[in-house]
């Protein structure tokens, strides 16, 4: 089986956005590949966080991979800093990055602007991104559009320290989102929904209440018609509460615009409310199964103990290729 790597920062608490664009996906990548998921707490910190609350959030991330249906005997899943070969791939890429190409990323652009001051983290971020994925011979990434850039520069560097020091890595192939459900804020329909947006009601995050999920989409912005129809240029507020029920029922646009034709956009949000806190009940009662049990400890161990024999296989190999250490007779 051809092997996929995912590394997720446990940074807010994953959207329904997060949910079905990406974590829903997963579940069927792992019947098909050897697939290793990561908690890259690592790389949150290249950003100032409160220790307790990251501490709070690394857990709550792996009961959520858990919970979203990620099963430890098909797929590996570990926390970053329980894996030490992370932090020394990062650091030998970076000995082989270019201060030029990683002030280039348009993340550190876009998050290092108007700063006074920026963690030196922030800018060697992509190598240790690098590193994350080239540890585990991964052959396949499926990212987003934001995070491209970031795997062509880890395809660089792997083809640049294979000519420099002998063939280590596997190249990976980028693999970008299929055009699948894009789900958008419930306050600005034209953006997408955010874990990080200010605004709370633009937001379903997977572990709301039902009273929460129904208050948000009932407040959620649509349009004076009054009529549910699909069409992303003039009515993206409808388009996007459909799109959120046919991705979760997995019902067709064409079948729910008939289901609620004449209703009116009450009985339209009534409705997709409940889908989506249908839908979400399974997932929040196994999360909270999991959140204070032994058993995801287990899981983690087990996950850290798998990642730490496969990365430090290639930690070898790397440093035997630069020439650190000792030769060992």
């Amino acid at each position: 089986m051809k092997r996929i790597f995912s590394g997720v920062q446990p940074t807010g608490v994953i959207t329904l956005g997060n949910y079905i664009g990406a974590f829903r996906q997963f579940t069927t990548l792992q019947d098909e590949y050897d697939c290793i998921f990561c908690i890259v707490d690592q790389h949150a910190i290249t950003m100032p966080q409160d220790s307790k609350e990251l501490r709070n959030s690394i857990r709550t991330l792996a009961a959520t991979y858990l919970a979203t249906g990620i099963d430890p005997e098909k797929s590996t899943l570990f926390i970053q800093s329980e894996v030490p070969a992370h932090a020394q791939a990062g650091w030998m890429l970076q000995c082989i990055s270019y201060t030029g190409e990683l002030e280039r990323m348009t993340q550190f652009k876009d998050k290092s602007t108007g700063k006074e001051a920026v963690s030196a983290g922030l800018l060697t971020y992509p190598p240790l991104m690098a590193g994350d994925i080239l540890l585990y011979n991964t052959d396949i990434v499926p990212v987003g559009d934001d995070q491209k850039q970031h795997l062509e520069l880890t395809r660089d560097l792997a083809e640049r320290f294979n000519k420099r020091y002998g063939k280590v890595f596997t190249i990976p192939t980028i693999q970008l989102p299929k055009n699948g459900a894009r789900i958008k804020s419930l306050q600005e329909p034209t953006k997408k929904m955010s874990k990080s947006d200010e605004n709370k009601k633009a937001t379903i995050r997977l572990l709301d209440t039902p009273k929460e999920i129904e208050k948000k989409i009932k407040s959620a912005v649509t349009d004076s018609e009054g009529v549910v129809a699909f069409n992303t240029e003039s009515k993206p507020g409808v388009s996007n509460l459909l799109t959120i029920e046919a991705s979760l029922t997995n019902e067709s646009i064409d079948n729910l615009v008939a289901k609620y034709a004449g209703l009116g956009y009450g009985a339209f949000k009534a409705g997709v409310a409940e889908s989506v806190i249908n839908h979400l009940a399974p997932i929040q009662e196994r999360f909270n199964e999991l959140i204070d049990s032994p058993q995801l400890d287990d899981i983690l161990d087990a996950g850290a103990e798998k990642a730490n024999a496969i990365a430090s296989a290639t930690i070898k190999k790397m440093e035997d290729a630069m020439g650190l250490g000792r030769n060992r007779r």
